[in-house]
């Protein structure tokens, strides 16, 4: 398997750190400047990154993220060209990279030949967000003859049976969806999240990370306090595009200046 993300985790746990999981659409605003926007990430400090491969239809994803699939689109993006766009940064990167997709991309393409393609532009692991564990056999085999992490998800709704299939079958980090619903900003962190944690740890060794609903340096300390790392999507989406495409990369580098100090305990 991959070391990048065994071994960014091993780093931050050195430093006394949390790590900082940015999560973008690929090709919004185009293909090209996911290039350019995830680079400017990583200067700002950002420890891994999540390409979304837009999709038609994001049933997990709340406004924010479902309008940029439609931009990125729009803008021409495909699976190919995202796996383009990792091979581009991977030439100039080490940053750790996850490719976050919905089952129908992956399963059209053939979880093999997905794989293989994945692992060969330099992606680390994979989340497909709407893919049973029940079902995922097949991924889990295709992703371990790659070298490809697996990355499932947890909710504080899952039984205890699914967070020991979770534990099971995780091996890059568990992603721990922080409450019900879609994905979106909040005002604020659950109350029971370190409950929820402590009963995924129960069942795996792997790094923990928190998303959905994380938008502020606060809220990003608060949930380094207790998790491996936090997780942000929306919330850097709306300041991208808020931006513009001409000012998308320096509003999410200095956007996510901001939020590691937050995983450095500083905010």
């Amino acid at each position: 398997m991959s070391t990048r993300i065994a071994d960014r985790f091993a780093k931050l746990r050195q430093a006394g750190e949390g790590g900082l999981i940015t999560y973008i659409a690929a090709g919004d605003p185009s293909p090209d400047a996911t290039v350019d926007i995830v680079l400017a990430l990583e200067d700002a400090g950002v420890d891994f990154v999540e390409l979304g491969m837009p999709f038609s239809d994001p049933v997990a994803d709340g406004p924010t993220i479902q309008a940029a699939c439609q931009r990125a689109i729009a803008a021409g993006a495909t699976p190919t060209s995202v796996l383009g766009a990792v091979e581009r940064i991977r030439a100039r990167s080490e940053l750790p990279i996850v490719i976050m997709a919905y089952a129908n991309l992956v399963h059209r393409m053939g979880y093999e030949r997905f794989a293989r393609a994945a692992t060969q532009a330099g992606v680390d692991g994979v989340i497909i967000t709407d893919l049973p564990l029940e079902a995922a056999g097949t991924w889990i085999d295709a992703c371990a003859s790659e070298a490809l992490a697996t990355i499932f998800l947890a909710a504080p709704t899952s039984r205890e049976e699914t967070l020991r299939r979770v534990g099971a079958s995780t091996t890059g980090f568990v992603y721990c969806v922080s409450r019900a619903g879609t994905t979106g900003a909040r005002a604020s962190i659950p109350e029971d999240l370190p409950e929820f944690l402590a009963r995924v740890r129960a069942h795996t060794d792997r790094p923990v990370c928190v998303g959905f609903g994380i938008s502020t340096p606060e809220q990003v300390a608060e949930v380094c306090r207790v998790a491996d790392g936090a997780i942000i999507g929306s919330a850097l989406i709306d300041r991208m595009a808020e931006a513009g495409p001409a000012g998308a990369a320096r509003a999410a580098a200095e956007f996510c200046r901001a939020l590691k100090a937050g995983a450095q305990g500083d905010a």
